[in-house]
């Protein structure tokens, strides 16, 4: 992996951040690695600060398959993407200089609107109205009718993004592993009128999940893209797949999905 050596690093533009960064620099330069400014140019790309800001890399940078990602936190508390700590320059330099080196890749959601507009999620991708009142949404599987969901939204969670949001609405943590999508609800309402099925569910690589939306006058839902949102008038059908693209990051030793789930829960 010796043609490894453009890195660009995505964080804040804090002041005290800024001074550790160059401390960090100084130290990648020393093993013959360049910093850029284009991360089209990089070959790894180096978010800075909190898993918020991993994902904030990702994105910005337009989750590119043919770059390592790599997260390093500030203090030393590690996360579920960010696999260094900021003084840790060595390990992180020896991690991708590695001539074999294990790479772990996370994949993605790729959730379309109306058929016009689509884009993608590494954690998940939530639906929850911008009103005090309950959506009406028809879910579908592979366009067969599943439910009629009544309640305050819907979260499609990717399974490292099962740690997430989802996991704060009871549902499960899943290997990633295994490429699917975990359906989770907000508040539904389960009652003599109404039924949904009332927990998690799980759907296969090639599975095909659509939400059509009643018109009840709510015509400005709230999207959440990961830890962005976004607020689009009159959406009538969201879709979600798996989208076939992998964000790839570096695999540690000693730092698999299950030891950082055990480090950060239990």
């Amino acid at each position: 992996m010796d043609n490894r050596k453009n890195i660009y690093f995505y964080y804040k533009k804090d002041k005290d951040i800024l001074e550790r960064i160059e401390a960090i620099k100084a130290s990648t330069d020393k093993y013959g690695f360049s910093t850029v400014k284009d991360p089209a140019e990089a070959n790894i790309i180096v978010s800075i600060g909190d898993d918020g800001t991993f994902l904030q890399a990702v994105r910005k940078t337009d989750f590119r398959e043919d770059c390592l990602y790599a997260g390093i936190s500030l203090d030393k508390k590690l996360n579920m993407y960010c696999d260094f700590y900021i003084n840790d320059t060595e390990k992180m330099v020896e991690a991708v200089t590695t001539p074999v080196i294990e790479v772990r890749k996370y994949p993605t959601i790729e959730v379309t609107i109306d058929n016009e507009y689509s884009f993608d999620c590494l954690n998940e991708c939530s639906f929850r109205s911008s009103l005090i009142k309950t959506f009406v949404i028809e879910v579908h599987i592979d366009n067969q009718l599943f439910e009629t969901f009544r309640g305050d939204g819907m979260v499609v969670a990717t399974p490292t993004g099962s740690t997430a949001y989802n996991k704060s609405l009871n549902g499960a943590v899943v290997d990633p592993t295994l490429h699917c999508m975990q359906v989770s609800e907000i508040a539904s309402l389960n009652n003599n009128h109404y039924r949904t099925l009332g927990s998690s569910f799980i759907l296969g690589s090639e599975r095909v999940l659509s939400l059509q939306l009643s018109k009840t006058g709510d015509d400005y839902p709230i999207i959440g893209m990961d830890n962005e949102a976004m607020s689009i008038q009159h959406i009538e059908r969201l879709d979600f797949r798996l989208s076939g693209r992998t964000i790839k990051t570096v695999k540690l030793r000693d730092n698999s999905f299950w030891e950082k789930v055990q480090r950060s829960f239990l």
